[in-house]
C-alpha cells in the first residue's frame, strides 16, 4: 500500500465512524426513552471533569429558599470570539447540571443582553458590564440571587475555567444563608484596636486585617478565657493565644469535636507582639509587654502536630531586607513551597512572606488527615529567635539547613478529645476550719465529648507577623481618620482564602479546582519530542561537519602565500565533495523523519476519533440492551 493511502486511511475511518454515530444516536435515544433513564449520565473522563464535586452536591442538597441564576450571555452576535463561544457551551452544561441536582430549588434564567433591552437593564442592575470586543459590547457573566442577597461573577473568563465550580458554589452558599457568617475571635493581641494611654493621645486603630474581616463577617470577640464556644460560630480564629489556659483549650477542643472549624495562628517569636506592647509601667516595677510566643500546648500534641519554639531559618527562601541585610529567618516562599497545586486556597498565590515563623512537624492522629499547604525548602532549620529578630549576619554565615518543615497545615477528620478526663480545673484551696464542707456533695461534672460527633477542620499557621500591618500592607493615613491599605504580598490573600472557604460552607473546606476540560495531546507531544530529538541530533551532526569543513578551508586560506592563488589538491576536493554529499543525504533523512511523524500523528488521530465516536457509544448501547433484556426476562418470570 502506498504512503498516500496510509495517510487517507485514518480519515476514512473517522468518516465511517461519524456515519455510524448517526445510527447509534437514534438507537441510543430510543433505548434511553424505553428504559426511562431520564437525565442520568456517566462520566468516563479520567478526572471526572463533567461530574460536580461532593461539596457542590452537599450545598445544593441543603438549599432552603429557591436560588435564581441570571445567566447573561450575548449569543446572537457574530463578534463573540470562538474561545468564548466554546467556553459558553461548557458553562451551559455546568449550569444545567446544577439545576438537575438541585431538585427544583435552583433555576437558571438565560438572558441575551441586546442594546436597549430589558435584559441589558437587568445586567446593569446586577453590576455586570459588557466586555468590549471589536467595538461591540458583549456580555458573559452571571448573578446568583436568593431572597434579597445577590452575588455576581461579572465575567466568565475561560482562563479561570477550573475555578468556575468553586466560585459558583461559593456564591450559592453565600446568598442562600440569611445572615453573615460568624467568626469567633480569641487573641492576646490588641488587633481590635486599643484606647489612648493618656488624655490627648490617639488610640491605636484596629489592624487592617481585622477591619477587613469585620466588613464581611460578624466578628465576636470571645476573649482568652471563654467557658464555652457556641457551635453556631462558623469559624473560630485563635490568633496568637499567648499563655492560653487549659480551660480555654478545653473549650476549643469541645467546639472542634462538634464539627467546628479552627484557624490557629501561632508564633514562636512575634515581632508584632513586641511592637504592640505598651511601655513599661513604673508603678508596676517596670513590668509590661505582651508575650512574644504562643502555642496550643495540649491541643497540638493531640492533633499529631508539633511546633518548635525556635524560629525557622531557610537558606533557599531567605529574604534580603532593607540595607541589603540578609534575613535568614524571613522566608519568601515561592510557588514551589505550595505543594497542593489544585487547592483553591493556594492555587492563585505566587509568593508568601513569613517573619520569624515556627516550623511545624506532623506525626499524625487516628482518623485525621493532614495536608501541607505551605512549606519551607529542604534547606531549613532552627536558629536563635533573638539573633534572628536582630538580623544578625553571623547566623547567615554559620547556618546550614538540612530538611523541610511545614508552615501552614490543614487537618480534617474525626478528632479525639485532648481532654478525655473532662474539663481541667484549677487547684482548689482547702476550706477554712469550721466551714461547712458542702463541697463533699459535689455536683456531677457536665458531660463532655470524647469523640467527634461531626467531622472537624483545623488550619494551623506558624506565624502571625505575616498579617501584621507593617508586613502585609502599605498603609496610608489621611485626615479625619481615613486609612487606605494596599496589599504588598500574598499573605492577606492566604488568610482570607482560608476564612472565606471555611465560613461559606463546610462543604467547601478543602475544595479543589476542577480539572480542565481541554486536555493536552500528551501522546502526540511525546511523539513530536522524540522525532525532534532525532532530527535535532542530525542537525547538530550536520552543523559539526560544516564547522569542521570551514575550519579546514580557513587553514588552507592562511597557508597560501601573499599574492598567490589557492589551489586545492584532488584529495581536498574529494573531501569537500564528500561533505556536500553527506549534507544532502542528512537533509533527505530529516525530511523523511518529518513525513513519518506526520503519518504517525494522522494514524493516532484517526484511531482516537474512531474510539471516541464509535466505541464508547457502542459500549453504552450494549450495556443498555443487556439491562433491557434483564428487565424483560424478570417480567416474563412473573
Amino acid at each position: 500500500m502506498s504512503k498516500e493511502a496510509k495517510t487517507v486511511h485514518p480519515m476514512a475511518r473517522a468518516i465511517l465512524a461519524i456515519i455510524a454515530l448517526l445510527v447509534i444516536v437514534v438507537s441510543l435515544n430510543l433505548l434511553v426513552s424505553g428504559l426511562g433513564l431520564g437525565h442520568k449520565n456517566a462520566d468516563f473522563t479520567q478526572d471526572k471533569v463533567h461530574t460536580l464535586s461532593d461539596g457542590t452536591k452537599g450545598i445544593l442538597k441543603e438549599l432552603g429558599a429557591p436560588v435564581v441564576i441570571r445567566y447573561y450571555a450575548t449569543r446572537s452576535s457574530d463578534y463573540m470570539p470562538e474561545a468564548l463561544k466554546l467556553h459558553m457551551r461548557r458553562v451551559d452544561d455546568l449550569l444545567g447540571e446544577y439545576a438537575n441536582l438541585s431538585g427544583g430549588k435552583l433555576r437558571v434564567e438565560n438572558l441575551d443582553p441586546q442594546p436597549d433591552t430589558d435584559a441589558e437593564d437587568s445586567a446593569n442592575l446586577d453590576g455586570i458590564r459588557g466586555q468590549s470586543f471589536d467595538d461591540q459590547n458583549l456580555y458573559f457573566g452571571l448573578a446568583v440571587s436568593c431572597l434579597d442577597r445577590t452575588s455576581t461573577i461579572p465575567f466568565l473568563d475561560p482562563n479561570q475555567e477550573t475555578m468556575l465550580e468553586y466560585q459558583l458554589s461559593k456564591a450559592i452558599s453565600e446568598v442562600s444563608r440569611p445572615d453573615k457568617p460568624i467568626v469567633g475571635l480569641m487573641t492576646a493581641l490588641p488587633i481590635t484596636g486599643s484606647p489612648a494611654m493618656m488624655p490627648g493621645q490617639q488610640g491605636q486603630p484596629p489592624w487592617v486585617i481585622y477591619q477587613q474581616l469585620s466588613q464581611s463577617y460578624e466578628v465576636r470577640d470571645l476573649g482568652m478565657t471563654p467557658e464555652k464556644i457556641d457551635p453556631e460560630i462558623d469559624v473560630l480564629l485563635v490568633f496568637h493565644p499567648a499563655e492560653i489556659t487549659p480551660e480555654a483549650e478545653f473549650a476549643i477542643d469541645q467546639y472542634l469535636l462538634q464539627g467546628g472549624t479552627v484557624v490557629a495562628c501561632l508564633d514562636p517569636f512575634s515581632v508584632a507582639a513586641q511592637m504592640s506592647s505598651p511601655p513599661p509601667n513604673p508603678m508596676m516595677g517596670g513590668a509590661g509587654g505582651l508575650p512574644t510566643s504562643s502555642t496550643l500546648p495540649t491541643l497540638l500534641g493531640s492533633w499529631g502536630v508539633a511546633m518548635n519554639q525556635q524560629v525557622l531559618a531557610d537558606e533557599n527562601y531567605q529574604t534580603t531586607m532593607n540595607g541589603n541585610r540578609p534575613g535568614i529567618a524571613v522566608l519568601t516562599v515561592p510557588k514551589d513551597g505550595m505543594p497542593q497545586k489544585d487547592d483553591v486556597i493556594t492555587r492563585d498565590l505566587t509568593s508568601l512572606v513569613f517573619f520569624l515563623p515556627g516550623g511545624l512537624t506532623k506525626s499524625g492522629s487516628p482518623g485525621v488527615t493532614v495536608e501541607t499547604l505551605v512549606k519551607s525548602s529542604d534547606k531549613a532549620g532552627f536558629v536563635d529567635s533573638t539573633k534572628a529578630s536582630q538580623l544578625d549576619p553571623k547566623l547567615t554565615n554559620s547556618f546550614r539547613g538540612t530538611q523541610s518543615y511545614d508552615l501552614v497545615l490543614h487537618l480534617k477528620g474525626n478528632f479525639k478529645s485532648a481532654f478525655p478526663k473532662g474539663k481541667p480545673t484549677a487547684e482548689e484551696t482547702p476550706p477554712a476550719e469550721g466551714e461547712k464542707k458542702e463541697e463533699e456533695k459535689k455536683e456531677e461534672k457536665p458531660a463532655h465529648l470524647v469523640d467527634a460527633t461531626k467531622e472537624g477542620n483545623v488550619f494551623i499557621i506558624s506565624d502571625i507577623d505575616a498579617f501584621f500591618n507593617q508586613f502585609a500592607y502599605q498603609v496610608q493615613n489621611f485626615g479625619g481618620g481615613m486609612q487606605v491599605a494596599r496589599q504588598i504580598n500574598g499573605n492577606p490573600s492566604l488568610f482570607f482564602n482560608i476564612i472565606d472557604q471555611a465560613a461559606s460552607s463546610t462543604h467547601l473546606i478543602g475544595a479543589r479546582s476542577r480539572a480542565a476540560i481541554a486536555r493536552p495531546f500528551t501522546k502526540i507531544k511525546e511523539m513530536e519530542a522524540d522525532a525532534n530529538k532525532r532530527v535535532g541530533s542530525k542537525i547538530e551532526e550536520l552543523e559539526a561537519k560544516a564547522e569542521a569543513a570551514q575550519q579546514k578551508l580557513n587553514e588552507l586560506q592562511s597557508q597560501k602565500s601573499a599574492g598567490s592563488q589557492l589551489y586545492l589538491s584532488p584529495e581536498q576536493e574529494t573531501e569537500i565533495k564528500q561533505f556536500r554529499q553527506e549534507e544532502v543525504e542528512s537533509r533527505k533523512q530529516v525530511r523523511e523523519l518529518q513525513k513519518d511523524l506526520k503519518r504517525e500523528k494522522d494514524k493516532l488521530a484517526g484511531t482516537t476519533t474512531f474510539v471516541n465516536i464509535l466505541a464508547v457509544p457502542l459500549l453504552v448501547i450494549v450495556s443498555g440492551l443487556g439491562l433491557l433484556l434483564k428487565r424483560r426476562s424478570s417480567t416474563r418470570a412473573r
